[in-house]
């Protein structure tokens, strides 16, 4: 299966590589991790280009699997769902001093502020435009990266009732993110839920009407209830990988993997005993054998760690990667593998034909999954797959 990719030029383009997405999986997947949080909304993290699987055709897949709200980190991902017709509930989160705040609450998307800055900021941006923001103001429970420590936080709560009373602000939500959840019985998600629980405590205290309370992520989602409250915002889950594959692996747990990236073998030829393969000679063939070269390289996203290490399904059996990634290929050592230029390499995939799995390359590399597929790149089209395709 050939792909084509639009270039932004405008110009239709062969490439001999491709992202399959199967939005059908998308779907499943968030209708399990609901299955998991039966009491709480369900917010599909769609940041990253969907963890690359592409932003609007994966958050429509997420919504047609029951997802309540989609959350985007950056300002850009949360406006182009919008452009893209989408009106279920968006959150977005991220963004320095002097952002277009503006063009956000037109579109009615929902806006966190994670310190006293972005609150001043949405406050005037609210005057500007004549709407109401809606806010989710975000405390920092213990992770130590985005939100206000719970005594800032607390300032910012009472200035956001201020707010509210002038008709700038709705406060709407109150999160934080877990910083350990993918840890089994790790003490440090007990003591995040207790610094939770008093800013939610505070926030009531002060006379707010939240809405909706969020904490969990997917390792959350998964396997802590107790943080579920009313939201629970699952993010490598919806695609089908598991924050925890040592103890909760995606089947396990009933997710199947979204993605599949093959590619269409390019030069196959004989090479004698002693051959060395790729920059620097790090592979040398041990016999007479079959090389194959894979015309997808680190510029396509293929981890340069993947050298010598990744495996990939040709002709239905699992070979390493010979030799180091280089910047549009790589080789396989296919030994007397019946294959021939034009065949298909499956890098990684649901694993339910043979092939590897993202995660068995994060494995091989030394990484994680969310890596693996966020970090195919652009150039590597996505070929979309199942209802809404």
């Amino acid at each position: 299966m050939a792909a084509t990719l639009r270039w932004q030029t405008g110009a239709v383009t062969y490439y001999p590589g491709r992202a399959v997405v199967d939005l059908d999986a998308i779907a499943a997947n968030v209708g399990r991790l609901r299955e998991c949080a039966p009491t709480a909304q369900l917010m599909a993290v769609v940041k990253g280009d969907a963890y690359g699987h592409g932003l609007v055709p994966a958050a429509r897949a997420a919504l047609r699997g029951g997802a309540d709200w989609l959350g985007a980190a950056q300002l850009p991902e949360a406006l182009a769902l919008r452009a893209a017709g989408i009106t279920a509930p968006v959150l977005t989160w991220l963004y320095g001093p002097g952002a277009p705040l503006a063009d956000v609450l037109r579109a009615g998307i929902d806006i966190s502020a994670p310190a006293p800055w972005a609150l001043a900021e949405i406050a005037a941006a609210a005057r500007v435009t004549g709407t109401t923001a809606r806010l989710h103001l975000k405390v920092d429970t213990g992770l130590g990266r985005g939100g206000s420590f719970l005594d800032t936080w607390t300032e910012m709560l009472h200035e956001s009732l201020r707010l509210e009373a002038e008709g700038l602000v709705r406060l709407v939500g109150v999160w934080s993110h877990l910083a350990r959840a993918d840890e089994d019985g790790q003490p440090g998600v007990s003591d995040q839920i207790a610094v939770f629980d008093e800013a939610v405590r505070r926030a009531e205290a002060a006379g707010a009407r939240v809405e909706v309370r969020h904490l969990a992520n997917s390792a959350g989602t998964i396997a802590v209830p107790q943080a579920h409250y009313d939201l629970v915002r699952p993010g490598i889950a919806v695609y089908g990988l598991s924050p925890m594959p040592q103890t909760h692996p995606s089947p396990q747990v009933g997710l199947t993997p979204a993605m599949r990236v093959e590619a269409d073998l390019h030069v196959v030829k004989g090479a004698e005993a002693g051959q060395g393969v790729s920059y620097g000679h790090t592979y040398v063939t041990s016999a007479l054998t079959t090389l194959a070269t894979v015309p997808l390289g680190y510029a396509d996203g293929i981890p340069r760690r993947a050298s010598n290490a990744a495996p990939v399904q040709v002709a239905g059996r699992q070979v390493r990667i010979a030799g180091r990634v280089c910047m549009d290929q790589f080789v396989l050592d296919v030994g007397d593998l019946p294959v021939a230029a034009g065949e298909k390499a499956v890098l990684f995939g649901s694993g339910s034909q043979g092939e590897p799995t993202a995660q068995d390359w994060a494995d091989a590399v030394g990484g994680i999954s969310y890596e693996i597929v966020t970090q195919i790149g652009p150039r590597v089209p996505r070929v979309y797959r199942g209802t809404g395709a």
